[in-house]
Order: structure tokens, then sequence, then C-alpha cells
């Protein structure tokens, strides 16, 4: 009897053990992939030009759509998708990208139901970008106050990220809010490099004093 027990206990652990390993690999693979796509997206928002933007975004999204497809399950998917769809709606501008926008803000709310502190608080300043943008009810779902709730969910997951406090600094100051705004716009300047984001760091920052720059003095 204790044979069997001891039998079933360790297939049980090597079972788990299996399991976790298989876990590991898959968040690696996720990983790996994801820079790659974030590279890809500071390549195409930072270096293409804007004519080109568009299309090159919504074959990302394409990308992001497969990604999510292995990995149903993954807040980080689901962000990446949500970020991919956005970026293809900005890019668009026009009243024909809502569809767009709206399959974004789902991404970025079924990845909030997974963890809420996903990739530094990206599904959230995700969502506070779309809802400051996009146009109100009834032509759209825009709504700047809830825009502000998310930005601020964004900067309580990452208080010192670059981009949570850039974008709701960005936000404040659209809204003439420039005393609100140069705290986390100084914070974002002082916010630790991204390895493999270079090139969105460098110019995020250069935004980001500029923003400073042009803040009025009173």
């Amino acid at each position: 009897m204790k044979h069997r027990l001891f039998t079933v206990w360790r297939a049980a652990l090597v079972a788990t053990a299996l399991a976790l390993s298989w876990s590991s690999v898959h968040a690696e693979a996720l990983a790996n992939e994801l820079t790659a796509e974030q590279q890809k997206w500071d390549h195409i928002q930072y270096e293409l030009p804007a004519n080109q933007q568009e299309q090159a975004f919504k074959a990302l999204a394409v990308t992001a759509a497969s990604m999510l497809a292995k990995h149903p399950d993954r807040a980080e998917a689901h962000t990446w998708h949500g970020v991919a769809l956005a970026s293809q709606a900005r890019a668009n501008g026009g009243i024909g990208a809502l569809a767009v926008a709206r399959e974004a803000r789902d991404a970025f709310d079924k990845a909030i139901t997974i963890d809420p502190k996903v990739m530094g608080g990206a599904a959230y300043y995700g969502l506070g970008g779309l809802y400051s943008n996009v146009p109100r009810w009834p032509i759209g779902f825009g709504d700047k106050k809830r825009a502000e709730e998310m930005f601020k969910l964004a900067v309580a997951v990452a208080p010192d990220g670059l981009d949570s406090n850039y974008y709701y600094g960005d936000f404040l100051v659209a809204q003439q809010r420039a005393k609100e705004a140069r705290p986390y716009l100084e914070r974002a300047l002082q916010a630790p490099d991204r390895p493999g984001r270079e090139l969105a760091d460098k110019r995020r920052s250069a935004k980001v004093e500029t923003l400073i720059k042009n803040l009025p003095t009173n």
C-alpha cells in the first residue's frame, strides 16, 4: 500500500514538473515573440512615413491575432492585439476605424480580466488612449472622464513607467491642465531604459521633453 502511494505521489510530482516546464517554455516563447513585435511597432511608429503606417499596423494586427490564437489565455497576447488594433485605428483616423477601435477596446478589457497589471499598465493606458480620442456617443464610445480613470490606473500599476506617465501627462496637457501634467512628464523622463526598446525610449523621451518645454511657466 505504501509503495502504491509513493508511486502515485512520485507520478504526480513528475506531472507537475512537466506542466511547469511546459508553461515556462510557452511563457518564454511568448516573451520573445512579443519583443520582436514591439520592435516592429517601434519601426512603424517612428521610422515609416505617415502614409504607410495604416497598412503596416494592419499587418501587425494580423500577426497579433495569430499570436493570440496561440496564447488565448495570456493577458500579454490580448494586450498586444489591442495595441496593434488601436494603432491601426489611429493611423486611419476616420469614422471607418471605429469598428477596429471597438475590437481594440474589447481586447484590452479581456487582458485586464486576466491580469490588470499586464505589461506595466499597457491595457489601461491603451484604453485611456481610445476613450480620449474616439468620438463621443452617438458616433463612438469616447469619454474623457473614463479616459482619465484608465490613465490613473495605468500610473497606479507602473508609477515609474515611461509610457504610463507619458500618456497621462500628455492627456492632461491636452486638457489644458499643465500644472497637473508636469510631475507625470518629469517622472517619465526618469523611467529606466527598456532592453530592446531603445528606439521607442529615445523618441518618446524626446516627445516628453518637448511637452515639458512647451508647458506654461505659471
